[in-house]
């Protein structure tokens, strides 16, 4: 075997070799080089390689064993600089790195590389070493050859090449994608199949706007190389050679479409007509086409349709059907006539991906079509996923061997309904009693156990369980919190606490209460590492590490949410590295409080030691700072960033993510500033090119200041605007003008625009509103809903009112008749059907009472598991369908536990005497909890519940109390003073999310004080753990509250509390809050608070109170200038003049 240091060696020349004809050794963007290797090293270090030792680094940089004769002095050395500037952001490399040499001029560096050579031997060498040198040095050379591949001149790299230094490239790749992508401005012909075969291989882990970006760079690179013209907006530009091509140009040709691969689903319809149609045909026809679609991402309805239409037009007759199990995503917008069993099972395996309201119809079509051929065993696993859209009737007539084997082969993550679950453990179980269900049984049945009575999980074979980690865990994400409680409570009868510890997975870790974490005997911090724990479990371990001096920050990971601000005030010296790292690894699991906190310490610190620092930081010391702590740089300190680390700026903002940062945070108008100022152009000389760059931070941008922009431009900034997860709110109203300035009026747009612009579209309810009944806008609308993060009122209402609307346009339409709707009300009304009902989802809640009167009761009947999902109905909604429930199952009195759970929310039209009388079962309370009921129909749920299951509130243990949820809410004063004390205290952080009446809250408050002592001693645990019960504080407990654990309150428990009790709180307390907990305070709680008190609150909203800093100077540690400088700027001065810097 070789040693390592002469197979390092020959990695640093595959960057070398590619640089041999090119001045510029580094690639244009340097942040993202830097960025990229550093991800990498990173990764190197965290699967246990040492850093190379700098003897060996020298060795390896300094080796004359390769090509020596052709390569000047000091040659490979003039890189080791480089090498060593990465490697110092690396934690573990900080060492090796302090021991560089001085700097060397980046002209002279230059100039003793243009010798390199030998690339194909080398890459080759470097591809069979797996060595932990190797790691580190592929880490620093694999994102060079990228740069080398993607740099303008496509000449400076030979064609024997080329290949090596794709496969160099290739195990980066999906790193690179991480940063910003940049791919070559002109590739020859051969080179551009070679780059899409590459990038067809990493399609999966882009996003869609990468997606798109390699599509539109393909389509380029192919007018440029087989037509001699450009498809790129004209841009005035002198330089320019090429025509435009013609919107005639077939372009799309067999060759371009095996080229584009999954890409093609990033297609305009406009692409498609550019196809010939024999090429098209021929590419259908072809192995190929089945390949790129199975791969190829949902396409957007426009497209679908046109690609669609295209295909078919190859075939004439009834020849067509014969392909559908070749359509991919294309099958989404097939309108398939009747199909055999045989091929109606093929289009059913390529249905999985749709969105429901577009196919629901066909596939129960297409699954009837497939049970008509057998029933049998055969014919269930031929459904595939589509045997959840089997009738609860269906499923019970399948024998229990057949259906045992078709969950075991579906995996567990397959989603069925109440009935189903019901049916299904109904056949699998049988006569079993519970303590007769063995743990193989519990692991086979993985994706029912939701359906499974909590005595089963109760009685789990803890053994049998517990050695089985994956298939426990697959089981805990489908049970509700009740039953996740019910089956702790089994194990733990059986297995110590601290074992229970190191084998429970994810949903059922974060069950265990804090009384059962403080017997667990935890006494380092193995023990709770690489774990996900709930926020009041890492805020009692966070103390507990803190108080035995563990508080490794790199090593906490979910823990890391627990973590106060005193404790960041107290980080020593030798540790602020380290969370400095751990921040920049882990940003989510901070709360924004925690990072306003960091920020303030990081940037004291750094001022103590210079002048003026913010003034005259350098790029590498920028590149330090985690970019979620960057984003609460004070606004005036923002401005004040000298322009030579505009390129690190705009690196880090282009990767953002900005929901870190408080709405209204002072810093954002002043980091949007920058940001459009370091792309050193006038606002009218932006391109597309520099709009890109500045990622998130678009969605700031003023509509005044994008109007200034080249319309191109606009209209670009705009589609991509329609990405933006949150628009500031003062500008919405501006930028729908802006959007109908450019792209005119809404009822106009094709489906293609809508598609593209819908979501801002969505930011004017009343746009919505206006949309036009075209044939096409459900299915647009559709697409839609699921790009938005955020639920809109009025696209759902709109979805409603289209496809009632198409619906009503072929079908009859009655008149209302029922006695309950007045004279004036009286008109057409559309009936409810099977088919509208299922497509419309949540939707349902729009029907008015007498449409819903006009519903059959075989339809109620079949639907009715769909209507009882949804909560949000009116009065004389739940009037109706209460009635229609009487009138399909019989008497409340003679309602079953199963018909109970099947009417779910329909369950709360029914009067308060008949909600006592109806069967509702502890299992089934959860999945109703969100329904919205009356203070007074939670007391009558609860003594049906006790009277059903013949419970007094004495003998509710811990899953009970989870289970009943807020219909806790419902008992008496007296019966929640009989609560099991220890039973409550470990219910208690599975009861977080609960919201009853301020009484009945403050009865379970004084619960929790008799528990849990005075308020004045309650830690941040402590409270998190009591979630909205906080809330039930008087105004001189609350008043009594430490500051630091308003940081810990939750969200919902904010506008629960009175304001004559909210207005007792200091202003300490109060800037506590922290950015998300301020944003939640009522203008009713608002209006008691003094000037003083109203200052403390906006100081949290904005995320600029300075409550680290006071706890810094009442006499917590502070790291002195030696601390953090001596960790950072040294290093990293050091390296102020490199080829990177």
């Amino acid at each position: 075997m070789a040693p390592n240091g002469g197979t390092c060696f020959i990695l640093l020349f595959v960057a070398c070799a590619a640089l041999a004809k090119r001045p510029d050794v580094m690639p244009p963007n340097k942040a993202a080089f830097k960025g990229i290797a550093k991800k990498l090293m990173m990764k190197c270090q965290n699967k246990g390689y040492p850093v190379p030792k700098m003897m060996m680094l020298k060795s390896i940089f300094n080796n004359s064993d390769v090509a020596a004769e052709d390569r000047a002095a000091e040659q490979s050395n003039s890189l080791l600089p480089t090498f060593l500037h990465v490697l110092s952001l690396v934690p573990a490399g900080r060492k090796e790195a302090s021991y560089s040499q001085p700097p060397v001029d980046a002209s002279d560096i230059m100039n003793k590389m243009e010798n390199c050579s030998d690339l194909s031997a080398m890459i080759s060498m470097m591809r069979n070493s797996s060595t932990p040198l190797a790691c580190y040095m592929a880490a620093f050379v694999g994102p060079l050859s990228w740069a080398t591949l993607t740099q303008k001149d496509d000449n400076y790299v030979k064609s024997t090449d080329y290949d090596t230094l794709l496969l160099a490239v290739k195990p980066v790749l999906r790193d690179i994608l991480s940063e910003r992508m940049e791919l070559p401005t002109k590739v020859e012909g051969q080179r551009v199949k070679k780059m899409m075969n590459m990038l067809r291989e990493v399609y999966e882990p882009m996003n869609e706007d990468q997606r798109t970006q390699v599509l539109n760079w393909a389509k380029e690179q192919i007018s440029q190389n087989y037509f001699n013209c450009t498809m790129r907006p004209s841009s005035g530009s002198k330089s320019m050679q090429r025509d435009h091509c013609k919107p005639s140009l077939k372009w799309l040709d067999s060759e371009a479409l095996t080229m584009m691969g999954p890409f093609l689903s990033r297609l305009s319809p406009d692409d498609v007509d550019s196809s010939p149609k024999e090429k098209l045909c021929e590419f259908f026809r072809s192995a190929q086409f089945r390949s790129s679609m199975s791969r190829a991402a949902r396409m957007k309805p426009s497209l679908g349709k046109k690609f669609l239409q295209r295909i078919e037009g190859c075939f004439s007759g009834n020849e067509f059907p014969e392909h559908v199990d070749k359509l991919g995503p294309l099958a989404c917008y097939y309108d398939a006539p009747i199909l055999t069993p045989d091929l109606s099972k093929k289009l059913l395996s390529q249905l999985d991906d749709c969105d429901v309201p577009i196919k629901s119809k066909l596939r129960k079509r297409l699954v009837n079509s497939v049970m008509s051929n057998s029933s049998g065993a055969q014919a269930l696993h031929d459904l595939g996923r589509s045997v959840t859209l089997l009738s609860p009737k269906q499923l019970s007539e399948q024998p229990a061997t057949v259906l045992k084997d078709v969950i075991q082969s579906l995996g567990p993550n397959v989603k069925w309904t109440r009935s189903q679950l019901r049916t299904l453990v109904k056949k699998q179980l049988g006569d079993k009693k519970c303590e007769e269900v063995s743990g193989e049984d519990l692991m086979a049945l993985q994706s029912i156990t939701a359906g499974m009575p909590s005595c089963v999980l109760k009685n789990a074979k803890a053994m049998e369980i517990l050695n089985d980690r994956e298939a426990l865990n697959n089981i805990s994400q489908h049970l509700r919190k009740g039953q996740l409680k019910t089956m702790l409570q089994g194990l733990r009868e059986k297995v110590r606490p601290s074992e229970l510890l190191q084998k429970l997975p994810g949903a059922l870790l974060r069950s265990i209460s804090l009384t059962s974490l403080d017997k667990a005997n935890i006494t380092s911090l193995e023990q709770v590492e690489n774990k996900t724990w709930s926020r009041p479990q890492a805020a009692y371990l966070a103390k507990k590490m803190h108080e035995l001096n563990q508080l490794q920050y790199r090593r906490l990971y979910s823990v890391l949410q627990g973590i106060t601000c005193k404790m960041i005030d107290k980080v020593a010296e030798n540790n602020m590295m380290d969370m400095i790292q751990a921040i920049e690894e882990n940003p989510l699991w901070l709360s924004k409080v925690q990072t306003v906190c960091a920020a303030q310490k990081i940037f004291k610190t750094l001022e103590r030691g210079r002048t003026d620092y913010f003034k005259t930081i350098t790029e590498p010391e920028l590149d330090m700072i985690p970019t979620s702590v960057l984003l609460y740089l004070p606004p005036q300190k923002v401005k004040d960033l000298p322009d030579s680390v505009c390129p690190i700026f705009l690196n880090k903002m282009e990767k953002a993510n900005l929901s870190v940062l408080p709405l209204r945070a002072l810093s954002r108008p002043a980091i949007t500033q920058t940001a459009l100022l370091c792309l050193g152009r006038d606002l009218p000389e932006l391109t597309t090119a520099d709009v890109s760059k500045l990622g998130p931070i678009l969605c700031e941008v003023q509509p005044s200041k994008l109007q200034l922009m080249a319309p191109d431009v606009v209209r670009f900034s705009l589609q991509a605007m329609a990405s933006c997860h949150f628009i500031p709110q003062r500008y919405r109203a501006d930028l729908i003008q802006l959007v109908y300035q450019t792209f005119g009026s809404p009822s106009d747009w094709p489906a293609e625009t809508m598609e593209s612009l819908g979501p801002l579209l969505v930011l004017d309810d009343d746009a919505i509103s206006a949309l036009p009944n075209k044939p096409w806008m459900k299915d647009v609308l559709v697409f839609l809903r699921s790009r938005l993060t955020n639920g809109s009122a009025a696209l759902q209402k709109k979805f409603f009112q289209l496809a009632t609307t198409i619906t009503s346009n072929g079908a009859r339409k009655r008149r209302a008749t029922n006695s309950d709707t007045s004279s004036n009300d009286q008109g057409n009304y559309t009936e409810p059907t099977e088919a509208l009902i299922e497509d419309l989802g949540m939707a349902n809640v729009y029907w008015k009472a007498a449409e819903l009167d006009m519903m059959s009761n075989t339809t109620f009947l079949a639907m009715v598991e769909i209507l009882g999902s949804i909560s949000g109905y009116s009065a004389d909604q739940l009037h109706v369908l209460s009635k229609k429930a009487v009138e399909t199952f019989g008497p409340v009195e003679e309602m079953t536990e199963s018909v109970v759970l099947q009417l779910g929310c329909v369950n709360q039209g029914f009067s308060n005497s008949d909600l006592e009388m109806l069967p509702f079962s502890l299992d089934s309370l959860e999945e109703i909890a969100h329904c919205g009921w009356k203070e007074s129909q939670t007391e009558s749920v609860w003594k049906s519940v006790a009277k059903y299951n013949n419970l007094t509130a004495e003998q509710l243990r811990a899953a009970e109390m989870v289970a009943l949820n807020r219909f806790i809410c419902g008992l008496n004063p007296s019966e929640i003073d009989k609560l099991n004390v220890d039973a409550f205290k470990d219910a208690l952080g599975s009861m977080d999310d609960v919201q009853c009446s301020f009484k009945v809250t403050q009865r379970l408050k004084n619960l929790a004080v008799s528990v849990f002592g005075n308020p004045n001693t309650w830690t941040e645990a402590r409270v998190s753990d009591l979630g909205n019960i906080v809330a039930g504080l008087d105004a001189t407990e609350i008043a009594s509250l430490d500051p630091s654990v308003f940081a810990f309150f939750s969200k919902s428990s904010i506008s629960q509390i009175p304001p004559d009790n909210f207005a007792a709180l200091s202003a300490a307390q109060l800037e506590s809050l922290g950015p998300d907990n301020a944003a939640m305070v009522t203008s009713e709680q608002r209006a008691v608070l003094r000037n003083d008190q109203l200052s403390a609150l906006e100081n949290a909203e904005t995320g600029s109170y300075k409550q680290s800093q006071k706890s810094a100077e009442s006499g917590a540690s502070v790291v002195n200038v030696e601390g953090i400088c001596a960790l950072i700027t040294p290093l990293l001065l050091l390296f102020t003049g490199l080829l990177l810097l």
